[in-house]
């Protein structure tokens, strides 16, 4: 049985932001509170908040405009949080670690949020896809520009080696969400050691011949390291 919505007093003018901030917050209760998508719709939304569904098509086209925008939201959140972890970090390398570890435990925190934010249809253009572009994506792009001009990582446009990050930093936390009962061990310190490796392999590319093969640049690491080392 479904509960008449709850009466709402007219709203004064100018406040239709307040509202579509309401729905946007009503939605993110049910998306994790059904866990799912499917089990959210127009009339659930409208029940929520205390309107009627019109009111709520006043403000977006249909269902996925309504996801979208919540999508969208959430990837503006990811982004503060990883800017904070970033922050006062001691050099470039710390930075993007710290971007990455935020990236993913944030994932982690609203599962079913990341799942339709990351791996739901897409649609080129989408206030999801603008947001990612301008927010949490350009500032991963940033650091690793940072990286490549102090010379740490190799000259060239950082775009494909800062998607390549972040398909590492996504790759963890859609396994570790979808795959909670594999032997990760400490989360944590997984997390950790797979994005450092992400991190610094780049580094060590950079420092090899480009052309060099796998076993060629494992050979070029084992001839640098210490004499005791190789015994």
């Amino acid at each position: 049985m479904s509960l008449p919505p709850l009466k709402r007093r007219r709203a004064p003018r100018g406040a239709g932001e307040q509202l579509r901030d309401e729905i946007l917050d009503a939605t993110t209760e049910l998306l994790l509170e059904t866990g799912h998508a499917k089990a959210v719709s127009i009339r659930s939304v409208a029940q929520r908040v205390g309107v009627t569904p019109p009111s709520i098509y006043l403000h977006f086209a249909d269902k996925d405009a309504l996801l979208d925008a919540v999508c969208a939201r959430y990837f503006e959140k990811l982004d503060e949080q990883m800017q904070q972890a970033a922050a006062d970090q001691p050099n470039a390398v710390e930075v993007l670690r710290a971007q990455g570890l935020a990236y993913v435990r944030f994932a982690m925190q609203t599962p079913e949020l990341y799942r339709i934010a990351t791996m739901g249809e897409g649609r080129p253009g989408s206030d999801v896809d603008t947001t990612l572009n301008s927010s949490a994506f350009q500032h991963l792009l940033n650091s690793v520009q940072a990286l490549i001009d102090e010379g740490i990582y190799p000259p060239g446009d950082p775009t494909i080696p800062a998607l390549q990050l972040l398909t590492a930093a996504h790759g963890v936390a859609a396994l570790l969400i979808s795959k909670p009962y594999l032997p990760w061990g400490d989360v944590d310190e997984f997390v950790d050691q797979t994005l450092s490796a992400a991190c610094l392999g780049r580094v060590v590319l950079g420092l090899v011949d480009g052309d060099a093969t796998p076993a060629q640049t494992v050979e070029w690491l084992l001839d640098r390291q210490p004499r005791e080392r190789k015994s």
